[in-house]
């Protein structure tokens, strides 16, 4: 392991927050909730880019402004979204002015939003390497104490995992099963970091949280790359095919009571994950879910405040 990584994995804690939520809200209220969820213990607050969404530096800056201490990861910035000069001028910007608290996850998204930006989707692997060239040879005249954040990609697949062992500090994957860790922490082999989300719905009407459940995962069974992904855990077209069946559900969404949920965390974690990042999903997208992450931080107990297990 080396001092990066090390270091990495002290930034991140071994559980965080992963909200799609907090973009809908303004400023000062997204800044509120990231506090708060670090006032809980969730050190790092990750949040996603996407078509629509807030500019992932820009909003990066705007949580990082509202928290003296709380951890921010893109969780992932588009590199279709900005050549790799910016990524690597905005994310040493932050890194700069905020030394020890930003955290750059970036992917190669999915052809349809690239589409929608009037790009071209290449092929993930090749395309991933080459930004990764482009970012390496990148000129930088800001601050010369400004190094360089670490680095963690989207990776689902044994060749992208690969990528994220050899060109960055871990891989952040993203819509997985307990089964996934496992294999993407052999893959990936001991040192390289593995943040991993975890979406879950609160709730013990079981009926209520599968329907809430389906209601998230329908659009990432309808992506190639994590239908893809899914086949290769083991799971039939026909698991995949009309949101999803129980199984598939039940093992990529965590339900039940924040005791359930703390389950589920910990299975990630022993399977080899260094940190979790918890997705909770409500009937209302925009919900916050302070509440819900207030039980889960109760039932985690030592879990939350426990400094990451070396896999070395």
């Amino acid at each position: 392991m080396n001092d990066r990584q090390a270091a990495l994995r002290s930034m991140l804690g071994p559980v965080g927050v992963w909200s799609f939520a907090l973009q809908t809200h303004p400023a000062a209220i997204e800044q509120a909730a990231a506090a708060t969820y670090e006032d809980l213990g969730y050190r790092t607050a990750w949040f996603p880019e996407s078509i629509g969404s807030k500019e992932a530096f820009s909003h990066a800056a705007i949580l990082l402004a509202g928290s003296p201490r709380v951890v921010v990861a893109t969780g992932i910035a588009n590199i279709y979204a900005r050549d790799a000069a910016a990524m690597v001028a905005g994310a040493r910007t932050l890194a700069e002015a905020y030394p020890g608290r930003f955290v750059l996850g970036i992917g190669v998204s999915h052809a349809p939003s690239v589409a929608k930006r009037g790009g071209s989707y290449g092929k993930p692997i090749e395309s991933m390497a080459a930004y990764l060239d482009a970012m390496d040879a990148a000129d930088w005249t800001g601050p010369v104490s400004a190094e360089r954040p670490p680095l963690v990609l989207a990776a689902l697949g044994p060749r992208m995992l690969d990528v994220a062992a050899e060109r960055a500090d871990g891989a952040h994957p993203y819509f997985v099963p307990v089964e996934h860790t496992r294999i993407a922490r052999e893959r990936l082999g001991p040192d390289p970091v593995l943040a991993v989300e975890m979406t879950a719905v609160l709730g013990t009407d079981r009926s209520e949280s599968r329907r809430v459940a389906r209601g998230f995962a329908e659009r990432y069974l309808g992506s190639v790359n994590y239908a893809n992904n899914l086949r290769r855990l083991g799971f039939a077209d026909d698991d995949i095919a009309g949101g999803g069946s129980d199984r598939l559900i039940d093992a990529i969404v965590a339900q039940g009571d924040a005791a359930a949920i703390a389950a589920r965390v910990r299975e990630h974690l022993d399977a080899g994950a260094d940190h979790v990042c918890v997705q909770i999903r409500r009937a209302d997208p925009t919900d916050l879910a302070v509440e819900d992450f207030t039980e889960l931080r109760d039932a985690l107990g030592p879990t939350i405040r426990a400094a990451p297990a070396s896999t070395t």
